[in-house]
């Protein structure tokens, strides 16, 4: 890994270092928190966590022969080499913003409220239609899985796409002063986190820190329909590009066609040019996002052909809106996480199919003192929808479900409620039937992994 030297390392984390000749200038071969996950060459970084303390698989580690290890306690007289730091959650960035600014990579930043990992994955279907691109996996957006991803990092990687998730002020700062953005998108601003943010002009507030460490000659890319982002009109001389409804913004929509559960057909303006494609994951917030990565596209040089076919190349993500059919259903995976607008959506591509519609909701987690109206909100919106079964899961969703009820006269649609995931799933199959197309979504604490797994199996 470029330059990341163990007297490198030392000096990007402000560490000190025992057992290691520092004249030499071997580098590591990678970086990891896990030591089951150590390889010859590595770097092992122990966290502190509520249940296990990493600090004692250090020896496992030397037995994998790993080339060093960060500490936050002195080890005493041991003869492996080690670097000693105040805090190895602080040392892990600092590490990798070191390795990002030793790299001649383009870096493009995802962060908002709902739709940051299929922005993201879009996006960089797109720019691997030209670059060698690095993309954040999994749920590696926070502070310890963004520095993971930097680490990932090879010289021959031209574009890193970054998916970057926040839960309070100033943590935005610590994972962008990392990431340092050439391109920032933002696809909205919800009523997420609200616990510690307190209210959509606190999110606002907590996305925008985004800006503070960005390439000052790079750009900002921002949902227009958004009554928040609108009012951004330039940050430090960089005036945003607007993606959304309005033929006023950079890009925007000519004509869309719903395919139902097949996709949505656009045909877009980018600055002036004409991109037809064919979104091939359905809902109304793709078009969005097809919006967004055409713009980062037009930016990084993409030719409109290049565009088409990395909106079209587009796969969908597991636990992300992902359609899985079997002998029996439809399952719309979308149970990683949840919030009041993307629940919203889901239950939009829900109402497209064409067979009988169950969605399975759970409760949504770090809604602040609003929690339970907002979710009544998901209830009164979804008992307007064309769905057929509503199933409510979990003590704050007894409010999806009450509120759902009240609306029941406009309505036919059969309606239950389980207090917990293990209510659920004893009952789940007496509801369904053969054909059926089932969404299942809800924060990730309320696992319906395993109500995914079990309709798939």
């Amino acid at each position: 890994m470029k330059n990341l030297t163990v007297a490198n390392i030392a000096t990007s984390c402000n560490g000190k270092v025992f057992n290691y000749d520092l004249n030499n200038d071997e580098t590591i071969k990678g970086v990891a928190i896990d030591s089951r996950k150590i390889e010859e060459g590595f770097l092992y970084i122990p966290f502190v966590g509520e249940r296990v303390d990493g600090h004692k698989f250090i020896p496992d580690v030397f037995a994998k022969n790993a080339m060093i290890t960060l500490s936050e306690q002195d080890l005493g007289d041991v003869t492996y080499p080690y670097i000693l730091v105040d805090s190895t959650a602080k040392a892990i960035k600092d590490i990798a913003q070191f390795y990002r600014e030793s790299l001649d990579v383009k870096v493009v930043g995802i962060t908002g409220s709902v739709g940051k990992t299929s922005t993201k994955e879009i996006v960089a279907s797109v720019l691997e239609q030209k670059y060698k691109v690095l993309k954040t996996e999994g749920n590696f957006n926070n502070e310890i899985g963004l520095p993971l991803t930097i680490f990932r990092l090879t010289e021959d990687i031209e574009i890193c796409v970054l998916e970057m998730g926040i839960s309070e002020f100033e943590e935005m700062h610590r994972i962008a002063k990392v990431a340092k953005p050439d391109v920032c998108v933002i696809t909205n601003i919800g009523t997420c986190h609200l616990e510690n943010l307190g209210d959509r002009d606190g999110v606002l507030k907590a996305k925008t820190e985004i800006f503070d460490y960005m390439n000052p000659s790079g750009a900002i890319i921002l949902n227009g329909d958004d009554d928040k982002l609108i009012t951004i009109k330039d940050y430090n001389g960089i005036e945003p590009m607007f993606f959304g409804k309005s033929d006023l913004f950079s890009a925007y929509p000519l004509e869309v066609r719903k395919e139902g559960l097949g996709g949505t057909y656009v045909l877009l303006n980018c600055l002036g040019r004409t991109i037809e494609a064919t979104v091939p994951i359905p809902g109304e917030h793709m078009v969005g996002n097809a919006l967004a990565a055409s713009l980062v596209g037009d930016y990084f040089g993409l030719d409109i052909s290049e565009i088409k076919q990395g909106i079209e190349s587009l796969k969908p993500v597991s636990g992300r809106n992902n359609h899985i059919k079997t002998d029996k259903y439809l399952v719309i995976d979308d149970c990683y996480n949840a919030n009041p607008m993307s629940m919203k959506a889901a239950i939009d591509v829900l109402a497209m199919a064409d067979t009988r519609k169950v969605a399975v909701l759970g409760d949504m987690f770090e809604l602040g003192a609003d929690e339970e109206k907002l979710h009544a909100e998901v209830g009164e919106y979804a008992s307007k929808k064309d769905i057929d079964v509503l199933v409510c899961v979990g003590g704050l969703s007894k409010n999806m479900f009450d509120a759902a009820t009240k609306e029941l006269s406009d309505n036919n649609m059969m309606m239950y409620y389980f207090k917990d995931l293990d209510e659920l799933k004893s009952s789940l199959f007496g509801i369904l039937k053969m054909g059926d197309t089932i969404l299942v979504k809800a924060s990730n604490g309320m696992h319906f992994k395993e109500v995914v797994e079990m309709l798939v199996k």
